[in-house]
C-alpha cells in the first residue's frame, strides 16, 4: 500500500498524551494512520520529523481577516497566507467588515471570497443586532459557524442589541444548536469614561485602558450569564482579558451554564506596561490588564482550566491607523488591535518552554476544545483516522526573535510582538493533506482553502 503523505520521526502529541517517534499517513486529504514511523506505510511524499513534535491542526477561532470591505487593512488571502505560516490550519473570521455579516447574502460573499482566495480552510460568525433577529433561520441555513453580539464599542462600531432582544436572539440561537458568542463590555459605562477622559485631556495610550476598566467586562459577563441560564443558550466569551471576567466565567459553569471562553496570547504574555512601553501599538479592546489581573487570569483561566481556547483576535490595521510613528500620540486618534496569527503558536511554545502549561494542555486549548465549541470536531482538531489530514509541526526548542514585524505575512503586520524572544516555532504546516507552509514559507496555493462544513454538527 502506497499513500500521498507520510510524516515520520515526530513526537505525536494529542491532550491523550504523546507518542515519540511516531508520525501520520494520509490519503486522498484525510488521515489513514498515526502511530510508530516504522509502521507506517510508503508514500508519494515523505517528509522526515526530525524529532519534531506534531499536534491537530491549530484552530484559531478569532480572527479579523477584514473581507468584504476593508480589504486595504487584509483580505482572506493575506490573513491565511499567515495562517499558514504560522501553523494554523482553520481560521474563523469575525463579522465586523464592510458589509457587516448579519443576513444571508453577505455571510455568502464572505464564503464566496474566501474560496476565491484562501489558503488555510476556513468558517465565519454572523453578527446579531437589532435589524436581524428575524433573520436567524436564515442566516444558519446559510451555513455560519456561530454568531456574535458586540455589547461595547469596537472597530467597525457595530451598535449592541438592547438586552429584551438579546434575550430574543438567545431563544432562537437556542433552536438552530449553535452558539452565541459576545464581546463583553459594557458599552454605557466605556462610554461614559472615554468621554470624561476625553473632557478632561487624558489621552495617554494608557488612558484608553483604564477607559474600558475590568467593571465593564465582568458586568457583561456575569449579564450574558444570566440571560444563558435563563434561556438555555450556548454562550461564549470572547478574549477574555482579566482574571476577574475568567472568575465570572467559572461561576457561570459552576451554576451549570452552557459557557465557554477563549482568550488570547497577548493578556497571557503581557501586562499593562506593554501600553506604557509601546504606546498605541499595544492599544487593543479589552485593554491588556494590570499586573494582578494577569496573574489571576493564570491563576483561574489556565492553572484551574476554566478558559476552554486559545485564540488571537488578529485584527490588522495600517501603521498610520496605528500612529506607529507616534505612538505615544492621542490614542483617541488611534485606533485598537493587531496581528497575532504569525505569533500565537511561538508564544504558547514558550509558555510550555517556562512550564507554565503541558504540551498536551497547549493542544486541547489551541486545537482540541476550539474545533468541539464550534462544532467543527473530530473534522478539525482530532488526529482520527478518516478525519481531515490538518496537523501542525513545531520545533519546540527554537529560540528566536520576531526583530523586524515586516517579515510577518499579513498586509499589515503591527504588534507589540516585535522584539520580543521565543521558545518555538512551527515549521510545517499541513491542510487535508497538503504542504501549505514550511520553516515560514508558505508553499501552498491560494484558493486552496475551503469553508468548513458544520452541517452535520
Amino acid at each position: 500500500m502506497s499513500v500521498d503523505l507520510v510524516v515520520r520521526n515526530c513526537t505525536v502529541v494529542t491532550p491523550a498524551g504523546r507518542s515519540p517517534d511516531s508520525g501520520v499517513a494520509v490519503d486522498d486529504g484525510t488521515i489513514v494512520a498515526v502511530g510508530r514511523s516504522d509502521r507506517l506505510p510508503d508514500a508519494d511524499r515523505v517528509l522526515d520529523g526530525e524529532g519534531n513534535v506534531l499536534v491537530p491542526g491549530i484552530v484559531d477561532c478569532h480572527i479579523h481577516n477584514r473581507e468584504p470591505g476593508l480589504e486595504y487593512k487584509e483580505d482572506w488571502e493575506s490573513a491565511t497566507r499567515a495562517a499558514a505560516a504560522g501553523g494554523v490550519t482553520t481560521v474563523v473570521g469575525m463579522p465586523n467588515t464592510d458589509p457587516v455579516i448579519d443576513r444571508p447574502e453577505h455571510l455568502e460573499l464572505k464564503f464566496e471570497r474566501g474560496e476565491s482566495s484562501a489558503h488555510v480552510d476556513f468558517q465565519s460568525y454572523a453578527v446579531i443586532t437589532s435589524e436581524n433577529l428575524d433573520l436567524i433561520p436564515e442566516i444558519d441555513e446559510a451555513g455560519a459557524l456561530g454568531y456574535k453580539i458586540f455589547l461595547g464599542s469596537t472597530v467597525g462600531d457595530v451598535p449592541p442589541p438592547g438586552d429584551g432582544e438579546i434575550l430574543e436572539a438567545m431563544e432562537r440561537i437556542r433552536e438552530t444548536g449553535k452558539r452565541l458568542g459576545f464581546h463583553e463590555e459594557n458599552g454605557e459605562i466605556i462610554d461614559y469614561y472615554t468621554e470624561r477622559f476625553k473632557a478632561e485631556g487624558r489621552n495617554e495610550p494608557i488612558d484608553h485602558s483604564h477607559s474600558r476598566p475590568v467593571i465593564a467586562e465582568r458586568e457583561a459577563v456575569e449579564r450574558m450569564l444570566t440571560f444563558a441560564e435563563e434561556t438555555g443558550a450556548k454562550i461564549h466569551m470572547f478574549h477574555v482579558s482579566s482574571g476577574s471576567a475568567a472568575e465570572a466565567v467559572a461561576r457561570g459553569k459552576d451554576r451549570g451554564v452552557d459557557v465557554t471562553a477563549e482568550t488570547t496570547p497577548h493578556y497571557l504574555w503581557f501586562t499593562e506596561d506593554v501600553v506604557r512601553q509601546k504606546g498605541n501599538v499595544a492599544r487593543v479592546q479589552p485593554p491588556i490588564r494590570d499586573a494582578d489581573e494577569h496573574q489571576r487570569l493564570w491563576d483561574v483561566g489556565i492553572d484551574d482550566g476554566v478558559i476552554d481556547c486559545i485564540a488571537t483576535d488578529h485584527a490588522p490595521h495600517t501603521p498610520a491607523e496605528k500612529l506607529v510613528d507616534d505612538p505615544f500620540g492621542n490614542t483617541w486618534d488611534a485606533i485598537s488591535g493587531f496581528v497575532g496569527l504569525e505569533t500565537e503558536v511561538p508564544a504558547m511554545l514558550t509558555f510550555v518552554d517556562r512550564g507554565r502549561l503541558t504540551l498536551e494542555e497547549w493542544v486541547r486549548r489551541h486545537s482540541t476544545r476550539p474545533a468541539q465549541v464550534w462544532g467543527m470536531y473530530p473534522q478539525k482538531g482530532s488526529l482520527q483516522i478518516g478525519t481531515d489530514a490538518d496537523f501542525t509541526v513545531v520545533d519546540p526548542d527554537r529560540e528566536w526573535t520576531l526583530e523586524d514585524r515586516t517579515a510577518l505575512h499579513s498586509k499589515n503586520c503591527v504588534t507589540p510582538f516585535e522584539g520580543e524572544s521565543f521558545t518555538g516555532k512551527a515549521v510545517a504546516t499541513v491542510v487535508r493533506g497538503a504542504v501549505v507552509a514550511e520553516d515560514g514559507d508558505v508553499v501552498g496555493e491560494s484558493e486552496y482553502g475551503t469553508r468548513v462544513d458544520i452541517d452535520n454538527r
